[in-house]
């Protein structure tokens, strides 16, 4: 059976993903999959910089603006979802565009990761958190040293909800968390990728790039839309988000909003570290480094020799 041909736009956040992808998208005859982990929720448009409908041109965006931010959305709901409107796209004779920024999303999705089905138990957690209590984390992580090992040694023992999850796994099917994740890899990918990442070669130009869009972002309003969200109450969600966090010390009136949109530029940056990190991690990625053209033009001319390279059909241009 033919695998499906998906296109990959990665990289930090202000590194031109949205740009790029709506280029793509129209040469290629495509629709765009969002992997952004905050944008998928309703509200908080400028905060996590959602591509507005000018900045769409017209091209259909999936996975933007569906859930209300109390909602929960796991990594496990996502490749789901994406994996059936890559179908969708595919079925319908355009090629799927996977954007965004959140590694975790784009990994699991491209490499088929099956999630465990093991279930839960809510006893059994009850029981192991009480013997946390009574004799220490150390206690419950040396348990996890004795049931499996491999897991213990990436999971700090401060890490209560990871150390109970992987004894409570244990416990559920005699199978340790470890082997679990082998046996999610086991499937083959359905899906023929090529992945482009977007980023700087000077990373001090990147770290301008960031501090340029959240110095647009506030005049964008981004401080009134956050404490639209903030006066609504403690919504666990957006409590996540870069932009938002960071401007509650305002809202409290302990700290001066110059204060706060300096905290947001510092973990913006300190983001997407992090962001590089994980992809740098990926096997696959084409890096292209948009400092080092000088016109947006050539970034796409650069692209779209790659993808000519790659293993994935071509579309007819539009």
């Amino acid at each position: 059976m033919n695998k499906i041909p998906v296109l990959v736009v990665c990289g930090p956040t202000a590194s031109g993903k949205t740009a790029v992808s709506v280029e793509l998208a129209k040469i290629y005859n495509a629709e765009i999959i969002s992997a952004d982990s905050m944008q998928i929720y309703k509200g908080l448009q400028i905060a996590t910089a959602k591509p507005t409908v000018n900045e769409m041109e017209g091209i259909v965006h999936h996975l933007v603006d569906v859930f209300d931010l109390d909602m929960d959305f796991s990594v496990a709901d996502y490749v789901k979802q994406a994996s059936e409107i890559i179908r969708r796209v595919y079925l319908s004779g355009k090629l799927p565009i996977i954007c965004g920024g959140t590694g975790l999303y784009i990994s699991s999705l491209i490499e088929n990761v099956k999630f465990d089905d093991t279930g839960n138990d809510q006893s059994i957690r009850q029981r192991l958190s009480q013997e946390a209590e009574e004799k220490g984390n150390h206690f419950l992580w040396e348990k996890l040293c004795e049931a499996d090992p491999e897991t213990a040694l990436k999971v700090h023992e401060n890490n209560l909800p990871r150390v109970i999850r992987a004894l409570e796994v244990y416990e559920l099917t005699g199978v340790t968390l470890s082997q679990h994740k082998i046996n999610s890899r086991k499937v083959e990918s359905p899906y023929d990728t090529c992945i482009i990442g977007l980023t700087c070669e000077d990373r001090d130009k990147l770290y301008d790039r960031i501090n340029k869009r959240v110095d647009e972002m506030v005049q964008n309003g981004i401080v009134d839309e956050c404490r639209r969200v903030y006066e609504q109450g403690e919504i666990k969600t957006a409590c996540q988000a870069i932009g938002f966090k960071e401007l509650i010390p305002y809202f409290k009136g302990v700290c001066s909003v110059e204060e706060c949109i300096d905290k947001i530029k510092l973990e913006t940056r300190h983001y997407a570290k992090r962001q590089l990190t994980w992809f740098r991690r990926m096997s696959g990625i084409r890096w292209v480094y948009v400092d080092k053209y000088d016109s947006f033009e050539k970034i796409i001319k650069n692209i779209e020799n790659i993808v000519a390279k790659s293993k994935i059909m071509c579309y007819n241009r539009s």
